[in-house]
């Protein structure tokens, strides 16, 4: 019984038109910044995908003690990214988070692992956001995946049950475009 981490940085940044995992934040790059949570979460087994840029990340970011998993079909949407991390997935559960979503706290990742249920996600004070848990009954679901909002579907399916563990703030912010890369760097 393990946790797996999985970071999703493998988008070819369509909206943004650069690469979003590259974007300065903090004195490093964005996915720098989630990948450093990731770690502090100790999780048992680390993974990050890479798809568009991936040459260009590699040289870039600390991925100390990550798993790269590459996703050739990236742009079909980050339902593929999902299942190729599935794919690779040691742990009996494991914890989506987003490589452009560096506000998320390591203690709400943690109060997410102690859910009961097969899936669970965080529940802000405006909506539920990522990241999300998934325990291994759900790990076939989440294979069959396709497209950028196949993971919210399966969420809202009823098909599983799921816990909505409450988070204190608004849902962290997700860098798509150049006006949430500046509200970001705003807060």
């Amino acid at each position: 019984m393990g946790v797996t981490g999985l970071v999703l940085a493998a988008g070819g940044s369509l909206r943004l038109g650069e690469a979003k995992q590259l974007l300065p934040f903090r004195g490093r790059t964005l996915l720098d910044a989630t990948l450093d949570l990731a770690r502090s979460c100790d999780f048992d087994q680390l993974l990050v995908t890479l798809g568009g840029s991936a040459a260009t990340v590699r040289e870039r970011v600390d991925l100390t003690g990550c798993t790269v998993v590459e996703n050739p079909a990236y742009s079909s949407g980050c339902g593929s990214s999902i299942s190729s991390g599935v794919a690779a997935a040691t742990g009996d559960s494991l914890v989506l988070l987003l490589g452009d979503q560096p506000g998320v706290r390591r203690a709400d990742v943690l109060s997410l692992t102690s859910a009961p249920t097969p899936m669970a996600v965080c529940r802000y004070d405006d909506g539920p956001g990522h990241p999300f848990l998934f325990r291994r009954p759900v790990f076939a679901a989440l294979t069959d995946l396709h497209g950028d909002k196949a993971v919210w579907k399966l969420l809202h399916s009823g098909v599983f049950p799921v816990t909505e563990v409450p988070v204190d703030g608004p849902v962290p912010v997700d860098v798509d475009t150049h006006a949430d890369y500046e509200r970001l760097l705003a807060q």
